[in-house]
């Protein structure tokens, strides 16, 4: 079982354009659609759609809007009641797949809140194959959330622990490093931003230079590091070597969830035993095929085709 922590969750919308956005005029749009969204609560929608039991943990009251949307979509949840509003994020896609998102800042969550959260996902923690902490922090959630949730687990559940894998960014992201998460999910900017090697455009064009980058967090001690790069595919990191994954040029129509389904996919390979460079192609495809759907679509396991994602080893175990 596979089980997400998604702090900051929202009510994802969705608006289709028929021409690229013009900043300060006025366009009509060709279709919109509002579903529970988060990271978390992405990867448990599309681990679900493959058969794969999962279950997202997150604040939320029983008659929120997000609660009662994924009561409606029977995606798997256990929701906090925090007694006010979670909030809502707008992406506005255009015909060529570029994606602008506006997302709110979230609920704040009292100190009281955070430790029965906490409490939560380290009860239910106990037996699951993994353990993703997901997202953004809401307002009045230390930057150090992650870390200290990762830290909590270990100790109550020693080597029968979950696998934890992160995948957020700012601050949140950096301060884990202290707990040597078993995954980090960054994209380029992300990666970027973790190492202060190269920029986030600089890496996603250079896969080399995305696992080089990689490596130097598997030296402070994180497991392994899936670092998707949008159209040049993804670079896989573990103790086992760096390897590039790149699927087939697809013609994009929304790149919302994009990284959660890869995620997903990588998640998915690894509880079957694949190998590393199986798991990268997984996750590629699932991405690839997320990213080809409209909106907020997840892909199940029947819609991917790892088996035209090429992998190309950029260095062996003994160079990283």
């Amino acid at each position: 079982m596979i089980l997400t922590l998604t702090p900051n969750p929202s009510l994802d919308r969705t608006i289709d354009l028929a021409a690229p956005l013009q900043r300060g005029e006025v366009q009509r749009a060709t279709a919109s659609s509002a579903h529970p969204g988060g990271k978390g609560v992405n990867i448990v929608r599309a681990l679900s759609a493959s058969g794969i039991e999962a279950l997202a943990l997150l604040p939320g009251d029983a008659s929120d809007a997000v609660v009662l949307a994924l009561d409606l979509e029977r995606i798997p949840h256990l929701a906090m009641p925090i007694g006010a509003p979670l909030r809502s994020n707008v992406a506005i896609t255009e015909p060529d797949g570029t994606t602008t998102k506006v997302n709110e800042p979230g609920p704040f969550l009292t100190q009281t809140q955070l430790n029965e959260l906490l409490a939560l996902t380290v009860e239910k923690s106990d037996g699951a194959g993994w353990l993703v902490l997901a997202g953004s922090l809401p307002p009045g959630v230390p930057s150090d959330f992650y870390a200290l949730v990762i830290e909590a687990v270990r100790a109550a559940h020693g080597s029968r622990a979950p696998r934890i894998a992160v995948d957020s960014s700012g601050a949140p992201l950096k301060e884990c490093l202290r707990a040597a998460p078993d995954l980090l999910k960054p994209n380029g900017e992300e990666l970027a931003e973790l190492t202060g090697l190269s920029t986030g455009p600089e890496l996603e064009a250079d896969p080399a230079a995305a696992a080089a980058a990689s490596v130097t967090l598997l030296k402070n001690g994180v497991g392994a590091v899936l670092a998707t790069l949008g159209s040049k595919g993804a670079v896989l990191t573990t103790s086992h070597g760096s390897f590039h994954g790149r699927g087939p040029a697809i013609k994009a129509k929304s790149t919302v969830g994009a990284g959660d389904s890869a995620l997903s996919g990588y998640l998915l390979a690894t509880l079957r035993g694949d190998s590393p460079e199986a798991c990268l192609q997984q996750a590629v495809a699932h991405g690839a095929a997320a990213a080809s759907l409209p909106g907020t679509m997840v892909p199940s396991l029947a819609q991917t085709t790892p088996g035209t994602v090429s992998v190309t080893v950029l260095a062996p175990a003994e160079e990283n």
